[in-house]
């Protein structure tokens, strides 16, 4: 990487979940700082309040190990993904913005959290999601058998519309059994990840 420091000999880096993804910090590195992070596996910033190097973790413990350092398309801004040991924030969050680090999946995830509400609201409310909550887990798996047999039926054709609904049922009504066993889709991902 040739990268463009600027005046003061610092480029700016982007700290992000090597897992998650998430965004973590925002911080400086001079040469010296990106040469011993790349030596020590520990993500090192150079301060420039204090006007030397630091080592994020050491005096807290919660350290960045280093995954993979990325260069952007002008080569005046990094991207280091790392695995955090702790906290990333100096005030004990988890990033910089107060924000949980959690895996998310995007739309699934939102999915997650409503069919979550749906089920945490049964009784209260009437939807779909909810009185599949209340027939209990025999219906729900039951469901999930009869997608699951209409999506292979619709493979076996040609119409691609009707697979793609059918397979969205499905992951539907998958969701809700996660659930149903007080699980999510990360447990599931996290048993994918093992095995592969």
């Amino acid at each position: 990487m040739k990268i463009k420091y600027n005046n003061q000999g610092i480029v700016p880096v982007i700290i992000q979940d090597a897992t998650t993804k998430n965004v973590l910090m925002l911080g400086y590195m001079n040469a010296e700082a990106l040469e011993k992070t790349k030596a020590t596996k520990k993500v090192t910033f150079f301060s420039r309040s204090n006007q030397r190097l630091w080592t994020k973790g050491e005096k807290s413990g919660h350290f960045l190990n280093l995954v993979n350092i990325k260069s952007d398309c002008d080569n005046d801004t990094l991207l280091v993904q790392a695995n955090p040991v702790g906290p990333t924030c100096h005030k004990g969050s988890e990033t910089c913005w107060n924000e949980s680090n959690i895996q998310s999946f995007g739309f699934l995830s939102e999915l997650e959290s409503v069919i979550k509400d749906r089920r945490e609201n049964a009784s209260k409310e009437f939807s779909y999601v909810a009185s599949l909550f209340n027939k209990g887990i025999n219906k729900i798996a039951q469901k999930v058998g009869e997608e699951a047999v209409e999506m292979v039926i619709e493979a076996k054709d040609n119409n691609d519309e009707f697979f793609l609904n059918e397979s969205a049922d499905l992951l539907f009504h998958y969701l809700i059994l996660l659930q149903a066993k007080d699980f999510k889709l990360d447990d599931v991902v996290r048993i994918l990840k093992q095995r592969h």
